[in-house]
């Protein structure tokens, strides 16, 4: 007999099989609590052997069995020959703290509530924002403001009331990283900057515990596990953090927001097989998606280092106290903020408020990439992409032209060429590239940018700007 016929019998009988041994452990239980119940009663009785410790060994038995409730909700991933039972109670008797209840940790979060994790933990600073809704998807619309761990418990208890859930609101930081990962066996990477990824790191190596770290940007995604069975730390890979303004997060470059939803299930899936006592399919192995192609990849990553400054056999680092400093950025997923410029070489958007009022003759280039270019502008902007600009090839002929049609007085060129963006990043990257052009003498003039960009206009001078 073959095929779905043969699939169904051998689940039946395995379901079977299962029935009966819940039935032999309550039958057991139960007579323990009638001797012991006989015994309390008898106040000259004396336990036998058999008897004594007799609460322990009920609490003991409990543990060691499934309920007809867990058989029939677990039902059917029990069935499957590498999971079972003894998978299942393990998940039940396993803990996972989770740092980011975003777009990686909230489907991450719900698959490990579904299948029973026995104590989720879930972490996260922020309040829930109309912008986190096309990817964080255990959050809504009537939760804007609230936190985010409790919007996620929330949802989760509706799923599953049975597993033990501890939000934490608040921000992982060196005082309290390694407190807290000590309480838990696992630990999931969902947070979305790099000096968290370095003190989770840290941490994790510090308390001895398995890290399955995953992250999605754009339209691609990486996942691998850390420090588990003598395999490499992150520190291993990425010694150095890259140079703060290279480093790009979901709130700058954008995402999809089923690519996190596909990151966030294949890390649950690694957990789940680490909770219930399989082995990693990633320690060692850095999976890569590229949702754009349909592209699926493993790439085997280098071993552990023998020299590692946290890793090795005589490690350098603990945890270090300023993971910001060490980065040179922020331990947020907001959007970064660079500081290129004086103060001198920005304005306000008050200031340039008050230059469009006053009618000064200026040239406003915006340097974002085309998309956000399609979703709002300011009308009298010209676009000049920073990329194009950061060619080496890039023809200043067009702006010299239009600076020539403002004003035919080198002395007057000043705040003639304003620079914009969305936040006041890149707009000060491409000021800093003028600058060298107006420096090699073919076209004196002073460019500055804006401060807090296009948002900030928004926020300070037009609330009817978009916000995105």
């Amino acid at each position: 007999m073959e095929g779905p016929t043969a699939l169904l019998v051998t689940c039946v009988s395995d379901m079977e099989a299962l029935r009966e041994e819940i039935r032999e452990k309550d039958a057991e239980i139960q007579r323990l609590r009638e001797q012991l119940a006989a015994c309390q009663k008898d106040k000259i009785c004396t336990p036998g052997p058999e008897l004594h410790n007799v609460d322990e060994k009920l609490v003991e038995l409990e543990k060691t069995c499934l309920s007809n409730a867990d058989i029939l909700r677990y039902s059917r991933q029990l069935v499957l020959p590498e999971f079972g039972v003894k998978g299942q109670l393990n998940l039940s008797r396993a803990s996972v703290l989770v740092v980011g209840c975003g777009g990686l940790g909230c489907p991450l979060a719900q698959y490990l509530a579904a299948a029973g994790i026995g104590r989720l933990g879930l972490l996260d600073y922020d309040v829930v924002e109309t912008s986190n809704l096309h990817r964080q998807v255990l959050h809504g619309e009537k939760r804007k403001g609230m936190s985010k761990s409790a919007s996620v418990v929330k949802t989760l208890r509706k799923l599953n009331s049975s597993v033990e859930y501890v939000p934490y609101q608040m921000m992982l930081n060196p005082s309290n990283a390694l407190h807290l990962i000590q309480q838990y066996d696992l630990i999931a990477d969902c947070s979305d900057n790099v000096p968290t990824r370095y003190l989770i790191n840290d941490a994790c190596v510090a308390a001895g515990k398995p890290l399955v770290s995953a992250s999605a940007l754009r339209w691609e995604g990486q996942l691998t596990v850390y420090n588990h069975n003598g395999g490499p730390c992150f520190r291993c890979l990425f010694p150095v953090p890259p140079p703060a303004e290279t480093v790009t997060n979901c709130a700058d470059g954008g995402v999809l927001g089923i690519v996190p939803g596909i990151m966030g299930c294949i890390q649950a899936l690694e957990v789940l097989k680490l909770a219930s006592g399989m082995e990693s399919s990633f320690s060692g192995i850095m999976f890569m998606f590229d949702a754009l192609d349909g592209r699926f990849r493993n790439i085997k990553i280098r071993r552990k280092k023998s020299d590692c400054a946290v890793c090795s056999s005589n490690p350098e680092i603990q945890i270090l106290g300023d993971y910001e400093a060490f980065c040179g950025s922020s331990a947020s997923d907001k959007c970064r903020t660079l500081n290129l410029l004086s103060n001198e070489e920005r304005l306000s958007v008050q200031v340039y408020k008050q230059i469009l009022d006053d009618k000064v003759p200026h040239l406003l280039i915006d340097v974002r990439p085309q998309p956000e270019v399609d979703i709002c502008r300011l009308k009298h902007s010209i676009h000049i992409p920073l990329r194009q600009l950061e060619d080496k090839n890039f023809n200043f002929n067009f702006l010299t032209e239009r600076l020539s049609e403002i004003s035919k007085n080198a002395d007057e060129l000043d705040n003639k060429v304003i620079v914009i963006c969305k936040l006041g990043n890149d707009s000060q990257k491409a000021v800093k590239i003028l600058q060298e052009f107006s420096n090699r003498g073919i076209y004196k003039f002073i460019a500055k940018d804006i401060k807090g960009g296009l948002m900030a206009w928004s926020e300070k001078i037009d609330p009817t700007f978009p916000q995105y």
